[in-house]
C-alpha cells in the first residue's frame, strides 16, 4: 500500500529571510497523522536568502544531512569543521552526544535552496561526526544512486541509523527499480519535475509513503530529481 501526498499539504513558514516547507511536523507546524515515517523524522525544503542563515544552535541524538540544490550552503560546527556545500554534495553530520553548528548563505545576490534530512539514529550518545562527499551527476542520472547508508558503501556517506538514501536524475524513457524489504517503510520525495512511482504521479515537492510492497518502480521522468528513502518500520 502507499500514500501519495501532495506539496500543497505540507506545512509552510515565511520567516522572511527563510522559506520553508515541512514534510512533518516541525517548530510551529504540528500535525498528530505527519510526525515521521518509519525513522524519517524531517524533510524541510529551505530557501535562504542572499546573505542570510541559521546562526549557531545545537543537535543531540539526531543524523542530519543537507542535500543542497542550488547555491551555497556555508557550515560550521563546534568539532571543527567550516565547510562550503555546492550543489551536488551530500553532508552528514551525527549529533550524537551534542553539537553546534551554524549554516548560512555568504552569497550576495543568490538564493540557498537545500534540503535538510533528519533521521533518528541506531545507536545513541555516539561521538559527534561529519562527513561530506561530491555525487558526481552522471551517477545519479537515470539511474537511483546511494548517498548514504549504515556502512558507507558505494562511496555514500555514512550514517548512524538504519536507513538508505537514493538519488536519482530521470527525464524521458529512463527507469529504476529498486526492490524493499515488505516489512520496512519506503519513502519517495520528487524535489523537482515530474515522475510516475508505483503507478502514481507526482510532480514537485510531492511524496509517496510505502509499506507492505516488495519494490519501487520508477519512470516517464520529466526533468526529475527524486529521493528515495529505505526506512525503519
Amino acid at each position: 500500500m502507499h500514500f501519495l501526498r501532495k506539496s500543497q499539504d505540507r506545512g509552510y513558514a515565511d520567516h522572511g529571510w527563510l522559506k520553508s516547507f515541512h514534510s512533518f511536523s516541525f517548530a510551529g507546524y504540528h500535525d498528530p497523522q505527519f510526525m515521521g515515517w518509519g525513522n524519517l523524522r524531517v524533510i524541510n525544503e529551505d530557501r535562504v536568502a542572499a546573505g542570510m542563515g541559521f546562526g549557531k544552535h545545537g543537535h543531540r541524538n539526531m543524523e542530519i544531512i543537507s542535500y543542497v540544490l542550488s547555491g551555497e550552503l556555508a557550515h560550521e560546527d563546534s568539532i571543527g569543521n567550516v565547510k562550503g556545500i555546492p550543489p551536488g554534495d551530500v553532508q552528514r553530520m551525527s549529533a550524537g552526544t551534542g553539537v553546534t553548528h551554524s549554516e548560512f548563505n555568504h552569497a550576495k545576490d543568490q538564493t540557498t535552496h537545500f534540503l535538510q534530512i533528519w533521521i533518528e539514529p541506531n545507536q545513541l550518545e555516539v561521538t559527534p561526526a561529519y562527513e561530506q562527499k561530491t555525487i558526481p551527476l552522471e551517477d545519479k542520472q537515470g539511474k537511483l544512486c546511494l548517498v548514504a547508508s549504515p556502512h558507507g558503501e558505494n562511496n555514500s556517506v555514512k550514517i548512524q541509523a538504519d536507513a538508505k538514501i537514493y538519488a536519482g536524475l530521470f527525464n524521458g524513457d529512463q527507469s529504476a527499480t529498486v526492490a524493499i524489504n515488505p516489512i520496512l517503510k519506503a519513502y519517495v520525495h520528487l524535489i523537482q519535475g515530474s515522475l510516475n512511482v508505483n503507478g502514481e504521479s507526482l510532480s514537485s515537492g510531492d511524496a509517496l509513503l510505502i509499506q507492505d510492497e516488495t519494490k519501487i518502480q520508477i519512470k516517464d521522468g520529466k526533468n526529475a530529481e527524486v529521493l528515495v528513502f529505505e526506512l525503519t518500520a
